[in-house]
């Protein structure tokens, strides 16, 4: 009896989804996926709400915030191996050496990256990643799309996700077991830096899902373009056309500017706020490290992998 309930709560649950994917009639011009990802959405930001957060939450509560931001600057490091790479791909010659004399000089003087002392010498934080690459190469970023946990994507930067992940170089930490250690440790780390921005985008959207594809489409479109023109505006602006990035950003209605949460994350649903207090996230220099240089480690055999964006 007790068996035959679980599979009726299961079959009850898929019937649920499955609905929830045809609740959008007609999908917004540009989103043609935007059934199917409004229910992604909401089950992207269930699990954060509910798992992720939480642990986030702890995670600020116990550990010093000292101790917060070298953790983050120690992975900020670790990323700028591969955002170097892809500056050197898209021969954006001065960006790629700057990234790799950033690695070498908080490597070296950073105590192997746990204090960001390139910043403090004028060395910008650059982003990059393939699906950036792609866009710099003209290939159009095709409809928007939201992956299960890993948030907010197009068909370009998914397709670019395979590259990222053997790009990184947490891929080849051996034994596999440190590799996902550190990789749980990055995902509760960089969740922690989003929970003020988290509530303060929870508060002031009122369609968290528009508001999230709209500044992601738009920040993705800045970075490729180079940061050239005015930083992307996340109001309520209609979409970037897919077949021409070269199109700028439509103004739309003046917003906060707040950085997405991932697993929904790192580049995923913005969870919902809670009524209580939220502990101070890490803060002073490099704190918050871009969602989209965060790949998984090499998972084990029959093991899904994940990456968080």
């Amino acid at each position: 009896m007790q068996a035959k309930g679980i599979r009726r709560a299961i079959i009850v649950a898929g019937v649920m989804t499955l609905a929830g994917c045809a609740t959008v009639t007609t999908p917004t011009k540009g989103d043609p996926f935007e059934s199917y990802n409004r229910t992604m959405f909401t089950i992207n930001d269930t699990v954060d709400q509910y798992a992720v957060k939480p642990v986030a939450k702890g995670y600020v509560w116990a550990v010093p915030e000292p101790v917060r931001n070298s953790v983050t600057n120690f992975f900020s490091n670790i990323g700028d191996v591969y955002i170097a790479a892809n500056n050197l791909l898209q021969l954006k010659i001065a960006d790629g050496v700057s990234d790799i004399m950033r690695v070498a000089i908080n490597t070296v003087f950073g105590v192997g990256g746990l204090f960001d002392v390139a910043t403090i010498a004028k060395l910008p934080k650059h982003a990059g990643d393939f699906g950036l690459t792609l866009g710099h190469y003209g290939v159009p970023s095709g409809p928007y799309v939201v992956l299960p946990l890993l948030g907010p994507s197009t068909v370009r930067d998914s397709a670019g996700l395979v590259v990222d992940y053997f790009g990184n170089p947490l891929t080849y930490v051996s034994p596999d077991s440190v590799s996902w250690a550190l990789y749980g440790v990055n995902l509760i780390n960089t969740r922690a830096n989003l929970l003020g921005a988290t509530d303060v985008l929870a508060d002031a959207a009122l369609d968290k899902y528009s508001f999230v594809r709209n500044a992601y489409l738009q920040r993705r479109q800045f970075l490729i373009s180079g940061g050239e023109g005015n930083m992307p505006d996340y109001g309520d602006a209609p979409l970037p056309n897919y077949g021409d990035e070269g199109v700028t950003p439509a103004e739309g209605a003046s917003a906060a500017a707040a950085p997405v949460a991932p697993a929904s994350t790192a580049q995923g649903a913005a969870p919902a706020s809670g009524t209580a207090a939220e502990p101070t996230p890490a803060s002073g220099t490099g704190n918050t490290v871009p969602g989209n240089q965060y790949v998984p480690p090499r998972a084990p055999p029959g093991f899904p992998s994940f990456r968080l964006r």
